[in-house]
């Protein structure tokens, strides 16, 4: 078999080495490439949708049960490349192309290598079962330590999860892949084996037309809560203004705070952790960033704050209400800058104006989404400037863009070091370049030869790190 990925290994004297090891098997959500079962009646765009958020709500489970285990968290992912998983997913995981082959032989691939590295209880999970929680997986592994394997069967005929403690090449081969009788050749050839698996209890995949009925009972529950909110925040050598941002996000309980470290040199990551959010490191780009916090957010709500920007009073409640209305995509707050300088009301008129009459708020605004919806379309692009501009874009064609009445906090400071006319004339020169088609990354450069980019505004495209 010719793999694509070979090096794939880890030495157990690495510090990330431990002897439990949970894969998660899932494909980039490319339209017309997943969900195929699923796109006459979904359409290509919308079985992509349903890929992301089948494969994010999956990566929660097993991100709770590294945590709650200490368990190494691999994904071995199809139809993408490293550097397009990355910024999806962000890059604190460890990632693999699947091996070539039919799906026995992926698995098995992914099985030899996991145990090669030294593992030894490996568990593999797909990316369609929405009711896999962490305690399944937990029992799961607690189960694998008195039996050689287990399986999680699917109600499909399939199965959602299946461990081993060691290789068995021959349970891969011979099976009727994609068929509902996966679960019962796979049955008998442990049989054959002598082999006794343990079997959890069934769960639905979501992978045929009639599935989907399970899929929306599970969204109309979750979809009518939205009282939990997750504050992201990207941040780039902020240590002088990391502290406060917290605390005013902090004022409500908000469900977490979540800091994403673009590899600041300074002091960010310990003073935001001494601030009590949680904090990832990323490599720098603030799109990437503000995926990777999206990814681990827990919250129906998913708020994105600029390091240098402070969150009014009751800002929780005005977007859950907001985003509670009919018609409302996402919502962002009226802009203030913190400090006064000449021209500085000015700016705040003709931003609110903007936000509201052409419903453009920016990122500096914190806009606010329903996660649900921020899954759906994606994310924010993989561009190294305007990535809030474009995602607010995308919004339109979902719903309102509303600006509400109270006001954030933001930081003067681009404004105050090149002047309020020339920071308007390049920002504006910028966009409009960007919907004539100008190639993005001359763009940043514009951005970089004026001084406008801040120590929060990182232009470096990843592959460049």
């Amino acid at each position: 078999m010719n793999h694509r990925r070979d090096e794939f290994h880890e030495s157990p004297s690495s510090p990330a080495f431990h002897s439990e090891r949970l894969i998660l098997f899932t494909r980039y959500p490319t339209p017309g490439q997943t969900k195929t079962r699923l796109i006459p009646v979904l359409g290509a765009e919308g079985a992509a949708r349903l890929q992301r958020r089948l494969t994010l709500r999956t990566l929660r489970s097993a991100e709770a049960l590294q945590a709650a285990r200490g368990a190494n968290l691999e994904i071995h992912f199809d139809g993408a490349t490293e550097p397009q998983m990355q910024h999806w997913l962000g890059d604190r995981f460890k990632t693999c192309p699947q091996a070539n082959g039919d799906l026995g032989q992926r698995l098995a691939w992914a099985f030899d290598q996991s145990f090669r590295d030294g593992s030894h209880a490996t568990i593999i999970i797909g990316s369609d079962c929405p009711g896999l929680a962490s305690d399944v997986l937990s029992e799961a592994f607690a189960t694998l330590s008195e039996h050689p394997v287990v399986i999680g069967p699917a109600n499909d005929g399939g199965y959602y999860l299946i461990g081993l403690r060691r290789p068995v090449p021959q349970l891969f081969s011979g099976i009727s892949w994609g068929s509902s009788t996966v679960l019962a050749e796979s049955l008998r050839i442990l049989e054959k084996l002598s082999f006794k698996p343990a079997l959890l209890q069934p769960l639905d995949d979501i992978d045929r037309p009639e599935d989907l009925s399970h899929w929306r009972r599970l969204l109309e529950a979750e979809d009518a809560d939205l009282g939990n909110v997750s504050v992201i925040i990207p941040a780039l050598n902020e240590s002088q203004q990391i502290r406060a941002t917290i605390a005013a996000a902090a004022a409500v309980k908000p469900m977490e705070i979540i800091v994403v470290d673009g590899e600041s040199s300074d002091e960010t990551v310990r003073s935001a952790r001494q601030a009590g959010a949680t904090v990832l490191v990323s490599a720098p780009g603030r799109a990437r960033q503000m995926n990777a916090g999206a990814a681990k957010a827990g919250g129906d709500v998913l708020l994105f704050l600029h390091a240098d920007t402070l969150l009014p009073e009751g800002y929780s409640s005005a977007v859950v209400q907001a985003l509670r209305r009919p018609g409302i995509a996402a919502a962002a707050f009226r802009f203030a800058v913190a400090e006064t300088f000449a021209g500085s009301k000015l700016l705040e008129w003709a931003t609110n104006l903007r936000s509201r009459w052409l419903q453009m708020p920016y990122g500096d605004q914190a806009l606010s989404i329903r996660r649900a919806l921020f899954e759906e379309l994606g994310g924010f692009a993989d561009l190294p400037i305007l990535e809030d501009y474009e995602l607010v874009r995308r919004l339109h064609q979902c719903g309102r863009v509303i600006t509400l009445p109270i006001s954030v906090g933001t930081s003067g400071r681009r404004w105050q070091r090149l002047g309020l006319v020339r920071t308007a004339l390049i920002n504006k020169r910028v966009i409009i370049g960007y919907r004539l088609g100008w190639p993005i990354e001359k763009l940043a450069a514009t951005y970089r030869q004026a001084g406008l980019k801040t120590a929060n505004l990182e232009t470096r495209s990843p592959k460049t790190q």
